[in-house]
Parts: structure tokens; C-alpha cells; sequence
């Protein structure tokens, strides 16, 4: 690997002395080795059988699960995950690779009687050959997880692009899923924008998570090369709260989906929209939530809100709420040296404010009005993402029709805006997604293309 890059840099974001992985870039040259070295590996991978890929990711989410104390701590340490969330996000990585783990069996087409004539039509699946991933930090374990696991079941090999801010726990799921794989058929490349874009010009099917230039970068490269790209990108999603809903339910709800992990999901609510009579209420059961809400150390069990993951991150939260009326602020931790922003929920923003159509990533929300459920939809459609609404109401009737006209790919009744089922395909509308969905069966459909045989007897 090239040696003269600058180094990649991990650093504990509740203790940023706390430094963690100081490693060279792989650089474009390693990149190119470790494709080439992947697509060596892909056709023995594939040879190997169903049986073997199968055992092989069952082996990994067994391993996952041995390890999860160990992961879970790495995740609170490197990306300041509070450690109730670590905890269940590597359970579910661990149910990911178990989900996968079954796909190899899936049958790969379809046989189909000819028009006239004997013989047979089949369609039949195949691996692209090596599947470039390119993850963010903030789900270190899950996202990797969720690309790689599809992507090997199909018959595809892996290299993977993490994150910098990720890289320590991108190293540790490589060693645990190295161990149950044979050799060049899963590869971490660390590294930054270089490497993404390495990663983009060499490899046979791309998917990316991540910021929407990044994403939109990624995606053009991709498409002119004519490879498979997937690209998930940012949210400004909106919760929607009716009248009828349990106004407490919905600010519990809300309060988590705002600031929990200081809001660095792409699935975090940034808009809540609060419908005639809803916002009296609505406004002060938030408040009380929002400024009740756990912020500090992300090793304490008791912890909501966390660190932002860096300094820069910290620096916009605070530039993009600075001068906007205050509904609540939540208390933040005294001197800790970490890159903590109190979460905040504002009102009265003027139009075309950057907290209107920019995601901002931190834990920040604007609290909004609507004189109905259609002005509701309007206000919610009118950012250029459309990841994930929340609808909270007591009656699922009256929303039906308007649901139907959210510009969303995901919608969830009564329930935050954060939550991913892992079994379902997820994605966006507008600039959240490009490309096919990922996850569930949807990601095995991505992995591979179809081919259409034509079976004809040499003597009919």
C-alpha cells in the first residue's frame, strides 16, 4: 500500500485525546491491487457452492454475537455511540448476517415454456463479480453489514471503503469476517474521497451511504463506467402529529428521533409539522421531553444524546441554529472536552433558511404549523429529500388518502422516523437514493443481474 498519503485519523469523539487508529491510506494503487485481488478470489467464492457461502455468513453473525461487548464498546469509543444503541445495533448486525446466511439457497430463476418448439426458457441470476462499498461512520457495524452480507451471499466479493472517522470498527468486522472467508474475497481499504472514488472507478457494482454530494459524485462516476450504483443520501425528514394523537407518546417519540445519537441518522427528524390544533399541545409536552432528555458520556447506559462526531459537525449545529427562537434546549455536560451541541427545537424560522432544506446532522429541529393534513403533506414534499415521514394519529382513516401523497420512501404511523426493519427494502425518493433499494430481498436483486437463456435440442 502507498505509504506517502496523509494518514487516516480515528479519533473518540467524547474524548478527542482519545486517538484510536492512526493508519496509512491504502491510496489509489492499493485500491487497484485489492480489486484485482477480489476478482481473482470471486470465481472460486462462487464455485465454492451454496452450502459454503451459507455456513460461511452463519459463521460470521455466530462470531458477531460472541463478540458483541467488544464491538459494542469499540462503536461507543470511535463514533460516540450511546452504548444502549451500540448494544442493538450489533444485534442487529449479528441478524443480518444470519437473514443472509439463508440466501444462497433462493433459487436464482425461472424456467418458462418456448412459444412454439420444443426445448426451455430460463432466467438465471449471477454475481456481478467485486461489489465496491462505501459506508459512513455512523452505523459502523450495521451498514457494512447490510451491503456486505447480500453482496457475498450472491456469489459477489467485497471491498470495502469505510469511513475514517470509522476505520477502527471497520478493521475489527474485516478480522471477524476474514476468519470464516477464504482469502481476497472481503477487503477493507481505509482511506477518504481518494479511495471512495478508486473504489467507484474499479469495481464491478457499487453501493454507497453517505452525504448526497459524496453520493451524487459516486453515482456519476458509476453510471459512466455502466456498473450497478446504489447511493443512499441524506434526509430532512418531517413527523407529521394530528390533533387526535397521545400527545406524550408522539414527544417521546419525537425527542428520541431529534436527539437521539445527536441526531446522525439519516432517519432523524429535523421538521415537525403539527396540524391545527396539535401545536399548543404538541409544543409543550416536547419541550418537557426534549429538554428532559439523557445528554453525556455515550458509555453511560442511561445516555440519549451523545457527542457529534467531530468538531466540524459540532461548529455547523451551532451556525445553523444561532439567531432562531428557542422552544427548548436540553442540557449538555459540563467541561468534557468532547463535541457535545445541546439538542434544540426552534420555531418562527424564516423561508428558505438553511434548516429548511439542508440536513443539517446534528440534534436541531424546527417546530412548524399546518392548518391540515394536506397543508401537512404539502410542507413535508417541499425539501429536496425524501427519505422517511412519521405520521402519529389516533385514526389511521384519516390519513389514509394522505399518506398516499407523502414523496417519501418510507412511512411510519405512530412510531420515530429513526428504525430500520433490515428484512425490507429501504431507500428514498428525490436526493435521498439513487439506484435500486437495498436490504432485504431487494439487495439480492441488486447484487446480481438476470440472464435469459434460450434451450434449444440440437435434433428436435
Amino acid at each position: 500500500m502507498t505509504t506517502d498519503l496523509a494518514p487516516v485519523v480515528s479519533r473518540n469523539p467524547a474524548d478527542p485525546s482519545d486517538l484510536l487508529v492512526q493508519t496509512p491510506a491504502t491510496g489509489v494503487s492499493g485500491v487497484a491491487i485489492a480489486v484485482a485481488r477480489a476478482r481473482t478470489a470471486q470465481s472460486g467464492w462462487l464455485r465454492g457452492g451454496a452450502a459454503a457461502r451459507s455456513a460461511a455468513l452463519a459463521a460470521i453473525a455466530t462470531a458477531v454475537e460472541a463478540a458483541a461487548d467488544e464491538l459494542a464498546a469499540l462503536a461507543v469509543r470511535e463514533v460516540g455511540k450511546p452504548v444502549t444503541e451500540a448494544r442493538a445495533e450489533v444485534a442487529r448486525t449479528a441478524a443480518i448476517w444470519r437473514y443472509y446466511a439463508a440466501a444462497p439457497y433462493d433459487s436464482t430463476g425461472t424456467v418458462h415454456e418456448p412459444a412454439a418448439g420444443p426445448g426451455l426458457l430460463l432466467t438465471r441470476r449471477r454475481p456481478h463479480g467485486v461489489a465496491g462499498l462505501i459506508t459512513p461512520w455512523n452505523f459502523p457495524f450495521a451498514i457494512p453489514s447490510w451491503k456486505a452480507a447480500p453482496a457475498l451471499a450472491t456469489g459477489n466479493t467485497v471491498v470495502l471503503k469505510p469511513a475514517p472517522e470509522a476505520t477502527a470498527c471497520a478493521q475489527r468486522l474485516a478480522e471477524i469476517v476474514q476468519q470464516a472467508l477464504p482469502e481476497g474475497v472481503f477487503t477493507v481499504l481505509p482511506g477518504g474521497a481518494i479511495e471512495g472514488d478508486a473504489v467507484a472507478s474499479a469495481a464491478d457494482a457499487v453501493s454507497f451511504t453517505g452525504s448526497t454530494v459524496v453520493g451524487q459524485t459516486v453515482a456519476r462516476t458509476a453510471t459512466a463506467r455502466g456498473i450497478p450504483v446504489q447511493a443512499e443520501m441524506g434526509g430532512l425528514n418531517a413527523a407529521i402529529v394530528l390533533p387526535d394523537a397521545d400527545m406524550d407518546t408522539a414527544a417521546a417519540h419525537l425527542s428520541a428521533a431529534i436527539a437521539g445519537y445527536a441526531g446522525q441518522k439519516c432517519t432523524a427528524t429535523s421538521r415537525v409539522i403539527a396540524v391545527g390544533a396539535a401545536r399548543g399541545p404538541l409544543r409543550e409536552a416536547l419541550a418537557e421531553h426534549l429538554r428532559a432528555l439523557p445528554v453525556g458520556d455515550p458509555a453511560d447506559p442511561a445516555t440519549v444524546c451523545g457527542p457529534l462526531i467531530g468538531e466540524p459537525a459540532r461548529s455547523r449545529v451551532v451556525e445553523v441554529a444561532q439567531g432562531l427562537p428557542e422552544v427548548a434546549v436540553a442540557r449538555v455536560p459540563g467541561e468534557s472536552g468532547g463535541w457535545f451541541a445541546a439538542p434544540t427545537l426552534v420555531e418562527d424560522v424564516p423561508p428558505g433558511h438553511r434548516l429548511l432544506r439542508e440536513e443539517v446532522f446534528g440534534p436541531l429541529a424546527v417546530l412548524l404549523a399546518a392548518d391540515d393534513l394536506a397543508q401537512a403533506v404539502r410542507i413535508a414534499n417541499s425539501v429536496p429529500y425524501g427519505l422517511v415521514t412519521s405520521v402519529h394519529t389516533a385514526s389511521f382513516d384519516a390519513v389514509l388518502n394522505g399518506l398516499d401523497q407523502l414523496d417519501t420512501g418510507m412511512i411510519r404511523l405512530n412510531a420515530p422516523s429513526t428504525g430500520v426493519d433490515f428484512h425490507l427494502p429501504f431507500g428514498g425518493t428525490k436526493a435521498s437514493s439513487r439506484g435500486p433499494r437495498e436490504q432485504g430481498r431487494a439487495a439480492l436483486d441488486f447484487y446480481t443481474s438476470t440472464r435469459t437463456y434460450a434451450l434449444v435440442p440440437a435434433h428436435p
